[in-house]
């Protein structure tokens, strides 16, 4: 087995990076990485982040929480029940670039009538005009580049009232071979299977999400390493303070 460099992020595309695709194989892959994501606990991730940026937020004041990359819609989904079963007023909507994505999504939303789903390239003037409460980005800012993500944290900074939460991979070897065991397992096709590999090493060191942070001037933000090798990072923008950066 070849040594594996994860020193630095790999600038390869993933397939399903191409927004025009559709068809029974990405609709397996999206199912799959929903599947995985919620055994793995990246759901409820991104459920805690928000809990802890709604900490002080009065219950019955509507918060409006767009998810860009929705996929599927899975976590508008979870955060559904989640506001259903707390009498927590959510307006919940999902943005792809992929219109085949989306129409998969909302069929599978159909009894969720909290969520509503867009189709818009997040670096359009359509999405920069959007303001919310609370943005998500669950396994969505590994797809971009530096400079990229640089302009999509500088827009979510501008237009989310109260935070942003980001979920995402952790690049390294123990998660790339870890990966490759988890597709014989769940028996992923092969896009799945290549996407997801390249993914890892398009991920991120701490160090990374800590610089992105400094060059945007984030004032009161966590970044914690959590199982499987993802990093939960809560940015919040409220003036209150209500947790103190973590190293």
């Amino acid at each position: 087995m070849m040594p594996l460099n994860t020193k630095y992020r790999t600038n390869q595309s993933e397939i399903m990076d191409d927004f025009e695709m559709e068809g029974e194989e990405l609709r397996d892959a999206l199912d799959k990485i929903a599947k995985i994501n919620q055994l793995l606990g990246g759901n409820q991730l991104t459920l805690e982040g928000v809990k802890k940026i709604m900490r002080h937020k009065p219950k019955d004041v509507c918060t409006t929480i767009v998810d860009v990359g929705c996929g599927n819609g899975d976590m508008l989904r979870t955060l559904a029940l989640y506001a259903e079963n707390n009498n927590l007023n959510f307006k919940l909507i999902g943005i792809d670039a992929n219109q085949f994505t989306i129409n998969y999504a909302k069929k599978l939303s159909l009894h969720y009538p909290t969520v509503t789903y867009r189709c818009e390239d997040i670096f359009d003037t359509t999405f920069s005009s959007l303001h919310y409460d609370i943005v998500l980005c669950t396994l969505t800012l590994h797809h971009f580049k530096e400079e990229e993500i640089i302009k999509l944290l500088e827009v979510f900074k501008t237009n989310a009232r109260l935070g942003i939460v980001i979920n995402d991979l952790h690049r390294s070897a123990i998660s790339y071979r870890l990966f490759q065991a988890l597709c014989f397992v769940f028996g992923l096709n092969t896009m799945s299977r290549e996407d997801g590999l390249i993914s890892i090493l398009r991920g991120f060191k701490k160090q990374e999400l800590e610089q992105f942070s400094k060059k945007l001037n984030f004032a009161n933000y966590t970044i914690q390493w959590k199982w499987a090798f993802r990093y939960q990072w809560i940015i919040n923008l409220q003036l209150v303070v209500n947790f103190e950066q973590k190293e």
